[in-house]
């Protein structure tokens, strides 16, 4: 059994990527090494170990441990993540060594991954949400290899906001399959902050011949922004905030769908807060990326509660590179075009959005509505 799939080595490789690719061969050397030796499990370890039918295309993001890396398995464009680089880095549940650990009921190892899972979420979850984290109990030996891999993924928030959202919800990725510390998700291509739509329409949608074109595929992903922040807001236990806002964090699916695609900064409200309550001087002090609060002058804590919202931060840094002269200029005008370009300003400098929601929404409706009819 070979530790390191070979045709890896035969990658031609320029300078400026030599570095990544010798820290990922490093990374998948000791990860192979594990598995082999079995210290690590995961569904996508014999493919990505012995057979080779995952292999490695290149990495898009290495900072701090974090490491992004996209492949081909079987055939299929994935991407696999993992917040650190080590399965050593991670904390294992001290009971596998333990002599008792097998004395241990299954009722008393589902609490205890339930209080691994708070602690990493900051969330209480009911015992049918944590069902599908939970690992098999087999014969003894595979069930600690299970578990202790298991116990890696429980760590990295990201994992368990894909896995516990993506049978709920549209609008986050799909986790496709794991191995040790690693989690591999569908690949979708992400938003460029230097693209004046943001988004690859034309991998989407094909290539917009046309202004009105390009416009409705706009307003149509537009609407499923809205579509996600209501869903954010209100259809989960706790509002999901959203703490960091940029094209890349974000991809569209072929129906024009917005999906999340980079969760590591997105946060239940009972961890929002926590991260928020700290000791300041300042209003500037109480900004956690997207997500701000104010500072009391009066006890120097920041105040719990966010005060801005996921609406007006994707009004400001997503909609208003939309709905400006720059591109609706490039169509005929329509009717709402000035009242549609007015509300994403509104939103994006006011903090009371109830009320703007609602109108944002049907303005965007209207609009996709007259462009569908050709009246412009």
């Amino acid at each position: 059994m070979r530790i390191f799939p070979g045709k890896w080595l035969k990658i031609k490789i320029c300078k400026k990527n030599t570095f990544l690719l010798l820290l990922f061969w490093a990374s998948c050397w000791i990860l192979c090494y594990d598995y082999n030796n079995r210290a690590v499990t995961g569904d996508l370890c014999e493919d990505l170990c012995v057979t080779e039918k995952l292999m490695y295309k290149h990495c898009l993001y290495y900072q701090r441990g974090k490491k992004v890396l996209q492949a081909d398995w079987q055939g299929t464009s994935i991407i696999l993540k993992s917040k650190n680089d080590a399965f050593s880095s991670f904390q294992p549940p001290i009971f596998l060594d333990e002599s008792d650990a097998q004395s241990l009921t299954d009722t008393e190892l589902f609490v205890m991954v339930a209080v691994e899972i708070k602690n990493t979420l900051g969330l209480d979850l009911p015992n049918s949400t944590l069902l599908p984290l939970w690992p098999e109990r087999k014969d003894s030996q595979n069930w600690k290899v299970d578990l202790a891999s298991m116990w890696s993924l429980y760590q990295q928030e990201e994992y368990l906001l894909f896995n516990l959202l993506q049978d709920f919800s549209r609008h986050v990725l799909r986790v496709v399959g794991t191995c040790g510390h690693f989690y591999a998700v569908e690949f979708l291509s992400a938003g460029l902050s230097w693209k004046q739509n943001l988004f690859p329409l034309e991998e989407v949608v094909g290539h917009c011949k046309t202004g009105e074109e390009k416009m409705k595929a706009l307003l149509d992903i537009a609407i499923s922004f809205l579509d996600m922040v209501h869903q954010f807001d209100n259809e989960f236990s706790h509002r999901l905030h959203l703490c960091d806002v940029k094209p890349e964090n974000f991809a569209i699916r072929s129906d024009l769908t917005v999906v999340a695609i980079d969760m590591d900064m997105a946060f239940f409200e009972p961890k929002m807060r926590n991260i928020l309550e700290q000791k300041c001087t300042s209003d500037k002090d109480c900004n956690f990326f997207d997500c701000f609060s104010t500072c009391d002058l009066k006890t120097f804590m920041c105040g719990a509660e966010r005060e801005n919202s996921n609406l007006q931060v994707i009004c400001d840094k997503i909609f208003r590179r939309w709905f400006t002269q720059s591109i609706m200029g490039s169509i005929r005008p329509f009717p709402l075009q000035a009242e549609l370009h007015e509300a994403v300003q509104k939103c994006a400098e006011s903090t009371n959005l109830e009320s703007l929601f609602t109108d944002l929404y049907s303005l965007l409706q209207k609009s996709q509505k007259q462009l569908h009819r050709g009246n412009v």
